[in-house]
């Protein structure tokens, strides 16, 4: 390969719902040679109210593998296609293909298949097209993003497949599919084309690997709960996965690894306003990271319980944990935090853990460990401040505590990670959105966290 830099991008399904919206993309695309491989999901909604295609696909497979009649739903997809090809300008007939995919929906409702195939030609349509209007080569993702016989993605085989057949000109691969040994098609169970497209960028040792959406980049926290939220400039990957396990509407984990593996930076960017920095993610020892922000974000969740064990000396008890926490292995129950003092030990778990074993709980953990006291506390949210200037910057909890307070908010629970870039505070259920506010306007002023270092 070449020593020019390599930029993959990757487009989501807004940003390809319409002609209009791929002329956007294809501006994007032009606008930086580096820019040379493209990952494309399916058409998404043009509006609310409108259907995604690969919504309309699982219906005919659903409708097929019931042996349904399916003619009316495939019509609205090839309709779309044909629209969008028209409105592009392309010298492109994709009759061949759509009855090509119709017969083998058809078949494969037939026969028991699974809904793979079917789920998949949206962003295998879409391909085509942009690959045409781009006059770049079509790489199908049957053919470099492999599975092996378990479903499970061999990624070696896949890093090593990409970079030999991508060697040269510029190519576009689409998202959410590969393809297993016997050739049968197999999509990501989550993350979809943002998984393809972070495999592609570490096959190929790309320099930045673009995810281009239709928002501004990750939000310092929900926009849903702070109007005009503003997004986050950088982030690690520790931040982004403290953030992500704390209910942050972040990529998935699996969407990343790939990337974060190599070290290559991935940024959002807003394909309806490209000029728009968007978010940078970054290896913790990436120079962007050294920007010291008191916090990167504000995440939370809901409905946890938590289960109050006391004991005096329970400190001296040699495996007084380890029995406790069998009792909730016993019932298939995982906890979230266990924070604890001398004679106290608290295990927070989500309430949908527990469902209706919490009375059997209790009582095996009093047979377990003889406790003094063992109470519950439900209806507790969890609040996670995270940030990597945080470790240097001493006062930040109190800093917390006094934003909640000043708004009569109770503190139920505090509790800090070793990794020193996240500080979890639990509050009542009914005052979680007004200390997430409380907690922002305290960290957050004219549109920047504030600085730490």
């Amino acid at each position: 390969m070449s020593n020019q830099p390599i930029i993959v991008c990757k487009f989501g399904g807004t940003s390809l719902a319409r002609a209009s919206q791929i002329r956007k993309a294809e501006s994007i695309i032009n606008a930086d040679p580096d820019r040379r491989y493209v990952i494309n999901s399916a058409p998404g909604k043009r509006a609310s109210g409108d259907q995604k295609i690969t919504d309309l696909l699982y219906l005919c497979h659903e409708h097929a593998s019931r042996n349904l009649p399916f003619e009316e739903v495939f019509n609205i997809i090839a309709s779309r296609f044909e629209e969008i090809a028209d409105e592009l300008e392309l010298q492109l007939d994709l009759s061949e293909e759509l009855a090509t995919i119709k017969a083998t929906i058809a078949r494969h409702g037939q026969t028991g298949q699974p809904a793979d195939y079917a789920a998949s030609r949206g962003e295998y349509l879409n391909g085509i097209i942009i690959a045409t209007l781009l006059g770049w080569r079509f790489i199908d993702a049957a053919e470099v993003i492999l599975f092996d016989a378990q479903g499970n993605l061999d990624k070696q085989r896949s890093y090593d497949t990409l970079a030999e057949k991508l060697a040269g000109q510029p190519a576009v691969i689409p998202g959410f599919y590969g393809s297993t040994p016997d050739g049968q098609i197999k999509t990501f169970s989550r993350g979809g084309s943002d998984i393809t497209g972070s495999i592609v960028a570490r096959a190929l040792h790309a320099h930045s690997y673009e995810n281009w959406t239709d928002v501004p980049g990750l939000f310092i926290t929900d926009p849903r709960i702070v109007a005009g939220a503003y997004p986050i400039e950088i982030v690690t990957y520790q931040e982004l996965r403290e953030l992500s396990y704390s209910g942050a509407a972040v990529l998935h984990e699996d969407a990343v690894f790939p990337v974060r593996e190599a070290g290559i930076p991935v940024r959002i960017r807003d394909t309806n306003d490209p000029e728009h920095p968007g978010t940078v993610i970054v290896p913790r020892h990436h120079p962007e990271a050294k920007k010291g922000y008191l916090i990167t974000g504000i995440a939370g969740r809901k409905d946890f319980t938590v289960i109050q064990i006391e004991k005096p000396m329970m400190n001296k008890e040699i495996g007084f944990g380890r029995r406790v926490l069998q009792v909730l292995e016993d019932h298939d129950v995982s906890f979230e935090h266990m924070p604890s003092g001398i004679d106290t030990l608290s295990v927070v778990m989500a309430a949908s853990q527990i469902g209706d074993k919490l009375a059997v709980i209790l009582q095996e953990i009093e047979l377990a460990v003889e406790p003094e006291c063992v109470s519950v506390t439900d209806k507790m949210a969890l609040l996670t401040v995270v940030g990597r200037g945080m470790a240097h910057f001493p006062g930040l909890a109190a800093r917390v505590l006094a934003a909640l307070g000043e708004q009569n908010i109770n503190v139920r629970m505090i509790d800090s990670g070793n990794s020193q870039v996240n500080l979890i505070v639990g509050v009542d259920v009914e005052r979680y959105e007004d200390a997430v506010r409380a907690i922002y306007a305290a960290f957050v002023h004219d549109g920047e966290a504030m600085r730490g270092y």
